[in-house]
């Protein structure tokens, strides 16, 4: 058996690729990815049309996109992120159908439970064997973590893999198995590993941004579930690393020793665990150099696919033992609801991802934002998208103080009792709005552009055009 192709064109024409397919890539190169433009580039040179492109997440890198939708080569879209540049053509009405957009649990449940079928299967895996065993630690486009890949890999009819570094067989330190593989493709280059970098991955030196952060990590502290066993997740925003630099320090301060923490990793979290102070990564997504070394070389550091890092299809998940979680927004309404799908005009600039799954997991989850951003207030009347449902949103954590939802009334009596500036959302809206004035209210109101998702599959909102 020879599973190498000499050309991916060879590749997609044994896979079948034809009209109407589905095909599916994943975003662990993020912006630094070639693999989704250089398979469309293929696929349009072998005159295919009315493709839908099924991408854990879309870049700007994937702007060449826009031209295979404008010439009808892609015909329908399915992600749990979108960027800027191809959001804005979305928005804007570029496409005929909807765009589906789910959340990183949502997308791997509903390949697992059928609902969301895949017919090709394009993954780039910076380390393969020619039978197909892969790896994302190796290689010069390492990318660690292969986590939202698994899925694709264990349910697409066929697997096409992608790499630019063929080891001799048997691959160690598999990450998936040659079993789930049909073709090996080696090409130059399938990525730029140092574009994997996403957000700041520094500490934030602005001073809105740290007592945002310092106020987020009282809330912890005040909790009740700072100690021993306790289990994190943070994002890689420099806000969010200082949520992470005070918990530690509370963490070294009491001498307590967490379980596990978890999501997309930046050497800050990988520094905590060396310091013991968590005992292991549950890494669904490696966001620098030094969470892809770490993976690759330490035990503890471990790997996890999308399905046990958030699936609700599952009968278990990591989000589902989760203590704590940090979480952005664009949007926060008056019934805690956040938008983190578009911008405050209807654009189209983000996703998900896991915001949805953590925060209906976990047993805290924080939502950290300035009270005002360019000039416009954090918390509105009604979202422009609900990406995630009030009910499952904990606290806000503004730099004028914290609103605590109503539900949570032992939590906000404790906040209360330590003396953290607790107001209710309705004040924080009136603070904002006595400093910007009242904004014009933006409610675009053209046809729908994109069907948002809840993670059990349910449509929970639509997004339309914007001209």
């Amino acid at each position: 058996m020879n599973k190498l192709r000499e050309t991916l064109r060879e590749a997609i024409v044994e896979a079948g690729v034809k009209d109407g397919m589905t095909i599916s890539f994943h975003h662990h190169l993020r912006n630094g990815d070639y693999v989704l433009n250089m398979v469309l580039e293929e696929i349009a040179a072998l005159g295919i049309h009315d493709l839908t492109v099924n991408a854990s997440s879309i870049f700007d890198v994937h702007e060449p996109i826009i031209e295979h939708l404008k010439n009808k080569v892609v015909t329908g879209l399915e992600v749990n992120y979108m960027g800027g540049k191809v959001g804005r053509a979305i928005t804007e009405g570029i496409m005929e159908k909807p765009v589906i957009f789910r959340s990183h649990g949502g997308r791997a449940g509903d390949m697992e439970n059928g609902s969301s079928k895949v017919d090709v299967a394009f993954i780039a895996a910076p380390c393969a064997d020619d039978m197909g065993n892969l790896s994302g630690k190796y290689g010069p486009s390492a990318c660690g973590s292969m986590g939202y890949a698994f899925s694709d890999a264990m349910y697409a009819d066929k697997v096409v893999a992608v790499t630019d570094h063929l080891e001799a067989y048997p691959l160690a330190d598999v990450s998936i198995p040659e079993g789930y593989v049909d073709m090996v493709v080696c090409v130059d280059k399938i990525g730029e590993a140092s574009r994997i970098v996403s957000g700041t991955t520094r500490i934030t030196k602005d001073p809105v941004g740290l007592r945002i952060a310092y106020l987020a990590a009282q809330v912890v502290k005040h909790s009740g579930y700072l100690k021993d066993g306790f289990s994190f997740q943070t994002g890689a925003g420099g806000a969010s690393l200082a949520v992470a630099k005070y918990v530690e320090e509370m963490m070294e301060k009491e001498h307590i020793q967490g379980s596990f923490c978890m999501g997309g990793i930046t050497g800050y979290l990988v520094s905590m665990m060396k310091k013991g102070l968590f005992k292991t990564i549950l890494d669904v997504q490696c966001f620098d150099m030094e969470a892809i070394e770490s993976i690759r070389d330490n035990a503890n550091h471990q790997e996890i696919s999308a399905t046990r890092y958030a699936s609700p299809q599952a009968k278990s998940c990591a989000v589902d033992s989760l203590d704590v979680v940090i979480l952005g927004a664009t949007q926060v309404d008056l019934d805690f609801n956040v938008n983190v799908h578009t911008d405050s005009q209807g654009y189209i600039m983000g996703g998900s991802g896991g915001h949805c799954d953590t925060a209906a997991g976990s047993k805290l989850s924080i939502v950290v934002a300035p009270l005002i951003r360019a000039r416009l207030p954090l918390i509105v009347d009604e979202v422009l998208c609900k990406s995630t449902p009030g009910e499952t949103v904990d606290v806000i954590v503004t730099q004028r103080g914290i609103a605590v939802n109503p539900k949570r009334t032992e939590l906000k009596e404790l906040l209360v009792k330590a003396g953290l500036p607790v107001k209710e959302i309705k004040e924080l809206k009136e603070i904002a709005e006595a400093i910007t004035g009242v904004p014009q209210q933006v409610k675009p109101e053209g046809r729908v552009v994109a069907k948002v998702l809840y993670r059990d599959g349910v449509e929970i909102d639509t997004i339309k055009s914007v001209k």
